[in-house]
C-alpha cells in the first residue's frame, strides 16, 4: 500500500474502532431512561431474531421511562419476553397496546459495575486502535522493503500513525470519562 492509502486505512479503522466504543457505551445504563438500553435486545419475531427499534419506535417521554410502541401489537408478547430474556434488569409493563419500562435508581454498586464495565469497554477500544497501529506499521515495514516507499517516508508515516493512536485513544477516554460522569451522576 502506498503512504496515503496506509494512513487513510488507519484512520478508518481506528474511527471504526471509535465507534464500535461509542455504540457499546450506550448500551450501559446509566440512573436515566435512554432508548440505547433495549437497543441490543433481539426479539423472536415472524421466524427470525430481529432487532427491537425495527419492530418498534422507542422513546424517553420522562427521565425515569422507557415506552415501546410496536408497529405491530400483535408481537406485544414477544417483545416483553425479549426484555425480560435480556437481563438488562428491566421490568416491561404491557396495557395490550405499549410496554413502558420503569427504569429504576441505580445503587451504588450497580453503579460501581457499570464503571468498571465502561472502563474495560474502553480499554478493548484503545487496544483495537493499538493492534490497528501495529499493522499500519507492518504495511509501512513492508513497504520500504518492496521499496514501495523511503525509509523517510516509512519513518513519518510511523510517526503519523502514532500521532493518530494518541488523538484516538484520547477521544475513547474523553467517551469513557463522560459515560462515568451520567452513571455516577444521581
Amino acid at each position: 500500500m502506498t503512504y496515503e492509502e496506509t494512513l487513510t486505512d488507519t484512520e478508518q479503522r481506528m474511527d471504526k474502532a471509535l465507534a464500535v466504543l461509542s455504540h457499546n457505551l450506550a448500551g450501559i445504563r446509566t440512573g436515566r431512561a435512554n432508548p440505547g438500553l433495549v437497543d441490543s435486545v433481539r426479539v423472536e419475531v415472524y421466524g427470525s431474531q430481529t432487532p427491537l427499534k425495527q419492530l418498534a419506535s422507542i422513546g424517553t417521554p420522562e427521565p425515569q421511562q422507557i415506552v415501546i410502541r410496536p408497529y405491530d401489537t400483535s408481537t406485544i408478547k414477544e417483545i416483553e419476553k425479549a426484555i425480560v430474556a435480556g437481563d438488562l434488569g428491566l421490568n416491561p409493563q404491557s396495557d395490550g397496546r405499549i410496554i413502558r419500562i420503569n427504569v429504576p435508581p441505580l445503587s451504588t454498586e450497580v453503579r460501581k459495575k457499570m464503571v468498571a464495565r465502561i472502563k474495560e469497554l474502553t480499554e478493548d477500544a484503545k487496544i483495537s486502535i493499538r493492534n490497528i497501529r501495529r499493522d499500519a506499521n507492518k504495511a509501512a515495514d513492508t513497504a520500504e522493503k518492496e521499496k514501495l516507499m523511503s525509509e523517510d517516508d516509512r519513518a513519518r508515516l510511523k510517526d503519523e500513525v502514532q500521532e493518530l493512536t494518541k488523538k484516538f485513544e484520547s477521544q475513547a477516554s474523553e467517551l469513557a470519562k463522560t459515560r462515568e460522569a451520567e452513571v455516577l451522576e444521581e
